[in-house]
């Protein structure tokens, strides 16, 4: 079995990692530390929760005990998609490298300028920062990497998602092409792998699990559920009680308001719950997922801003409250759970518009998930009246939110005597002088309604044009003729209420 020790580290970096309880290397760390101390560029995959992180940060530990760094210009540079992922890896920094002397600088945002100015100052053998942040320094003429020796990209794919891509090629060509690269990611796609062979010089590829593979240690299961979002929301509450084995949770939603909605729920039905999104400050993100590590609170909402790299070891549950778009996401969502050998389990609640997704993601992990009451609740859960209704591009519009258009296609529908009743209940007087113009207005208003249902008169033919026919079958569908030319009030039939008329003949 190989250890630690076999690998080549430093002393002091064994005495570390055994002072941490860890003996044995996972199959990345295996693969990845002996090739970067011989100073190669490392092009490493394997799926979340291995370790990774220590992975680059163990041979660069030993790396850098020879030499110092000189004020304002970094010796390596480490760059995080996240906030959160570069103040985990500064963790990783400070705990296996505190036999050593090194000044380990963190650039994030949400932290004073000025802070950040006077740690680069006294110079930085580890910049561990996230690439805007970076840029915003280097512009201010606050730093110079032409000293930078090892250049380490971590979670590459996020980095594309997040379109970064553009500013890590910025970042690039301020540092020495004879640097040592290494590149992580838990998956492939063609663009990173494009991006990778731009960066690396004959890289040693390490992939211990086939690219986008899941932990064998989770259990997954998908959750029929209905498409509304109260229906979701009682669903997973369910889902959430009946998990006996339940010690804490991270629960996934594709959007910021929909964290908030669902954190604002929970709390409502008195479960210890905490929200994690990027709107939040950093103060706040940081001092949540403290809590939440110190299972100070149970459950912790988040977007896909803790999808990524966070090591949480002991999360027993994943819940997908909403299908991940990118089918990518849910490896690093699930990934959360099962950690280090652990057994963990990961619910993805589906409804009927999510199937493509969830083809997406079977797809890309190469196996079925199971549904956890058979695929056939699927049906059950969401009725027939769900359905989209036909909309903008598709999408379904709830009753509460249907357009003007959708008013004026059921007030047309009514009888006319019915309209003609609501028009008078609505024309009240509330005034004297109100009284005396509305009054004027329904004497008019029975030689106007005459006309407009007595038949059109014959009219000599006119040359086709599409333009007109188009304008004339969509003044039809407006609930008016085109001979009117006064303005209709949107949202009403063909009855006009007399007293919306009246402005038009002042």
């Amino acid at each position: 079995m190989t250890t630690f020790a076999d690998l080549g580290l430093s002393q002091k970096v064994l005495s570390a990692v055994t002072d941490a309880g860890y003996t044995t290397p996972t199959p990345i760390q295996e693969g990845a530390i002996p090739p970067a101390l011989e100073r190669r560029d490392i092009l490493g995959i394997a799926q979340t929760g291995t370790g990774k992180t220590a992975g680059f940060v163990l041979p660069m530990l030993t790396m850098l005990e020879r030499g110092r760094a000189r004020a304002r210009m970094p010796r390596t540079l480490i760059l995080e998609p996240t906030r959160e992922l570069a103040a985990q890896v500064h963790e990783n920094f400070e705990k296996y490298g505190k036999n050593h002397r090194l000044n380990i600088v963190l650039l994030i945002g949400g932290v004073s300028f000025d802070e950040q100015d006077r740690k680069l100052e006294r110079g930085a053998d580890v910049l561990i920062a996230t690439p805007g942040r970076l840029l915003d320094h280097t512009e201010r003429g606050k730093l110079l990497m032409t000293g930078v020796e090892i250049l380490v990209i971590d979670e590459a794919d996020r980095m594309l998602d997040m379109g970064f891509i553009p500013d890590i090629e910025r970042i690039v060509k301020f540092i020495p092409f004879t640097r040592q690269t290494l590149f992580f990611s838990a998956t492939m796609p063609p663009e990173i792998q494009k991006l990778a062979d731009k960066f690396l010089q004959n890289p040693a590829r390490i992939e211990v699990a086939p690219p986008s593979s899941t932990a064998a240690t989770v259990e997954q299961r998908l959750v029929a559920c209905g498409s509304k979002d109260f229906e979701k929301r009682e669903r997973l509450r369910d889902l959430i009680k009946s998990q006996s084995e339940l010690t804490n949770a991270i629960i996934f939603c594709n959007r910021k308001k929909d964290v908030a909605d669902l954190y604002k729920s929970l709390e409502k039905h008195g479960f210890s719950v905490g929200a994690l999104h990027g709107d939040m400050d950093q103060r706040s993100r940081t001092n949540m997922l403290q809590g939440f590590k110190d299972n100070e609170i149970t459950l912790l909402v988040a977007s896909d801003v803790a999808a990524r790299g966070l090591d949480i070891p002991a999360v027993s549950h994943v819940f997908n409250f909403d299908v991940p778009i990118h089918a990518e996401d849910y490896v690093h969502r699930i990934g959360r759970t099962g950690r280090a050998g652990r057994s963990g389990a990961a619910f993805t609640m589906v409804s009927r518009r999510d199937a493509k997704y969830v083809d997406a993601i079977t797809k890309l992990i190469d196996r079925e998930i199971e549904w956890l009451d058979g695929q056939d609740a699927i049906q059950s859960a969401d009725p027939a009246d769900d359905k989209p209704s036909r909309g903008r591009r598709g999408e379904s519009k709830s009753p509460a939110r249907r357009s003007g258009r959708g008013e004026k296609r059921a007030q047309e529908d009514k009888p006319a005597e019915t309209a003609t009743v609501e028009v008078e209940a609505v024309a009240v007087p509330e005034t004297k002088k109100e009284e005396e113009v509305i009054q004027t207005a329904i004497k008019e208003e029975p030689r106007q309604q005459r006309a407009e249902r007595a038949p059109a008169p014959q009219r000599a033919p006119q040359p086709a044009n599409a333009n007109e026919d188009r304008n004339r079958n969509r003044n039809r569908r407006g609930g008016r003729d085109n001979d009117d030319r006064e303005p209709t009030p949107v949202g009403f039939g063909d009855e006009i209420p007399a007293f919306m008329m009246i402005g038009s003949k002042f």
